[in-house]
């Protein structure tokens, strides 16, 4: 049975995520403030608020969300082939198909050397700060994030690449719950790309 709690919660952080760009966390957190529920309160799943998130998108941003997807994966793709070495992953609400123009872009790369990432933006005279986020194992593992100018949207996004260790890809591939799987490969971004080019080329 579904915990009405959670439902609302799920809700209230879609409308934060579409309208304010929060990530799912603080999203989660905010919405329980807003909605008046015990701090101590189940938050629902990353796949509840995703849910969620798709019909926000589907009621209010019909008309606008696909060519802002469409811009931020063109953008994704360009700075992925920048790194082909260090097999470039998209993975969040960009690969998955929730994005809108206030989301930022991730990217999952897989370095022997994690270093070696930072040496190449580096050498690309790429402006870039340094972080420590958590993995998508709940590993601590660093963040170099640039801001990124996206023409089609007349905005500048961000952009963050996560820096693992190279034989970490195996289990990066694993699906989710409904067999989609959590991030795409360069390869795979390019056939979402030029998809949304025909689309609206027709």
């Amino acid at each position: 049975m579904r915990n009405t709690s959670q439902d609302e919660i799920a809700a209230t952080a879609a409308r934060l995520i579409v309208e304010e760009g929060l990530e799912y966390g603080p999203a989660k957190r905010r919405a329980v403030r807003e909605l008046g529920l015990n701090a101590r309160s189940a938050l629902p799943s990353n796949e509840l608020i995703e849910e969620a998130v798709v019909e926000y998108v589907a009621i209010f941003c019909a008309d606008t969300q696909p060519l802002e997807l469409a811009a931020l994966r063109s953008l994704a793709l360009l700075w992925m082939l920048r790194l082909p070495e260090f097999r470039p992953h998209l993975s969040g609400a960009v690969w998955r198909g929730t994005a809108t123009r206030l989301s930022d872009i991730y990217i999952q790369l897989f370095c022997d050397d994690a270093k070696s990432a930072e040496l190449r933006l580096i050498d690309q005279g790429v402006r870039y700060e340094v972080s420590s986020v958590n993995g998508f194992k709940g590993e601590r593992v660093d963040a170099l994030s640039v801001r990124s100018r996206c023409d089609a949207l007349n905005e500048e996004i961000g952009v963050h690449f996560m820096v693992y260790d190279y034989d970490d890809v195996r289990g990066a591939l694993q699906p989710d719950d409904k067999g989609r799987a959590w991030r795409g490969n360069t390869e795979a971004v390019r056939r979402l790309v030029d998809s949304a080019d025909a689309r609206i080329s027709t």
